[in-house]
């Protein structure tokens, strides 16, 4: 009888032994995987992310402990309002008759040079603190 019911398990066995073929797919899109699985690992890791930068608060003005004063933010809004309007006023020269006049105009720390090239009118700005920056407007 024992033979009997061993003989049975592995004929039973055998009838149902199938084979699979395995296939590695990765899931990570920098590693070949799907690219829409991108921003659903990115989202998985940020939620799983419990280290959280020292220097945040200092890197983000107006955010987290360091609160800055009333004066600091009136005078940051003053200046950007008077780059806006300079901005606005410049664009405005470049589409009316007489465009823009080369030369140096200076407002308060900032320093704005107008001058013509072969690619169109050069503006640079050159704040007192080191930056600069360089916009070309093309011609028309």
């Amino acid at each position: 009888m024992k033979k009997l019911f061993i003989l049975f398990l592995f004929s039973l066995g055998a009838y149902k032994v199938q084979a699979q073929g395995l296939t590695y797919r990765p899931m990570n899109p920098a590693f070949g995987g799907n690219t829409f699985n991108y921003q659903w690992m990115l989202s998985s890791a940020q939620a799983q992310d419990t280290f959280k930068d020292p220097n945040a608060a200092k890197n983000a003005p107006g955010f987290g402990s360091l609160k800055r004063s009333p004066v600091d933010e009136m005078t940051e809004s003053l200046q950007r309002q008077l780059m806006s309007r300079i901005t606005r006023d410049l664009i405005d020269k470049q589409f009316s008759e007489g465009g823009l006049k080369e030369g140096s105009y200076q407002f308060g720390d900032m320093q704005v040079v107008i001058s013509n090239s072969a690619e169109g009118i050069l503006i640079r700005v050159t704040d007192g603190k080191g930056g600069e920056s360089t916009i070309t407007v093309p011609y028309f």
